[in-house]
């Protein structure tokens, strides 16, 4: 698997823990605000940052994803 592929794994799986989601839910969640592209374009600078960072910045932007899309 790709680093990028790692990557999007270890990013669903802390913020799974730090949601209290399923796994089911994040991937849901991911998909509807297409999180799983904003993580793979922002590979570069995201693995660099802590995991409660990561987390931060995806709530972000679904926050945004949901005012674009409301």
């Amino acid at each position: 698997m790709s680093k990028e592929g790692n990557f999007l794994i270890y990013c669903t799986e802390q913020y799974k823990t730090a949601k209290g989601l399923t796994g089911r839910q994040v991937s849901e969640l991911f998909t509807k605000y297409r999180v799983w592209d904003y993580i793979y374009s922002c590979f570069e600078a995201l693995h660099t940052t802590g995991e409660m960072y990561i987390v931060e910045d995806i709530d972000l932007y679904i926050e945004a994803r949901r005012q674009v899309m409301a």
